[in-house]
């Protein structure tokens, strides 16, 4: 597969830099899934990221090729796998592109507007003798563009409102508020709640039915007695 130009416009060449890694011995699989996380990123961040990468400390996520793969707490429960082999093979080809922005005077602060990977050629293999198990022999190519960043006027207007919310002190409540009447605490009545009910019900009834007297002795019980 022959390949004679950049991903680039031809006559905006001294706006990009770029570099290619050619006849790689890495899974195209892998490399594309590794271009995808670095594509529009800015550049200083995807090296970080592809250095930690390359040291197994953080997972790749997996929008294709994921048949097989299992689900990473670090993605949120998506798809993801280590290639330790591809992250190192895309961090040297970005690390060269770097360079190349040096040499053409562009500034430090760069994007990787173009990053991707494709199957450059296959070999097949054939076990020597036995059982004819088929391992084929893949090499891949891998190709990065970075652009110094430029602000648009969105980006401005955002730098701006940020500033603007810096300078705005935020008001500071009153803390200070008057006492307030604390309610008399009634004393406890350890005593029980039925017998306050008992005492209640009897009074009334004493008052509505008033005991009567018992009647004086006749002269016919006197008399009887003695």
């Amino acid at each position: 597969m022959a390949m004679y130009s950049y991903q680039i416009p031809e006559d905006k060449k001294d706006m990009y830099a770029c570099s290619r890694a050619e006849d790689v011995e890495a899974s195209y699989k892998d490399l594309t899934q590794v271009c995808g996380r670095i594509r529009n990123k800015n550049a200083a961040w995807a090296i970080s990221f592809l250095e930690e990468a390359a040291s197994g400390l953080v997972p790749i996520l997996y929008k294709k090729y994921n048949r097989h793969l299992g689900h990473r707490h670090e993605l949120n429960g998506s798809r993801g796998r280590y290639p330790v082999k591809a992250a190192l093979v895309v961090l040297k080809a970005l690390k060269s592109a770097i360079a190349n922005s040096t040499v053409k005077g562009l500034s430090e602060e760069l994007i990787v507007v173009h990053a991707s990977a494709n199957k450059r050629f296959t070999y097949p293999r054939l076990s020597p003798k036995g059982r004819r198990f088929k391992q084929n022999y893949e090499i891949s190519r891998v190709e990065i563009v970075v652009k110094e960043k430029v602000e648009t006027s969105a980006d401005v207007k955002k730098a701006r409102a940020e500033k603007a919310k810096k300078k705005v002190t935020p008001k500071t409540a009153d803390t200070t508020k008057p006492a307030e009447a604390v309610p008399a605490t009634k004393e406890h009545d350890h005593s029980h709640p039925h017998e306050h009910k008992h005492e209640a019900e009897a009074k009334p009834a004493a008052e509505k039915k008033p005991r009567a007297k018992k009647p004086s002795a006749t002269k016919s019980d006197e008399r009887k007695s003695e």
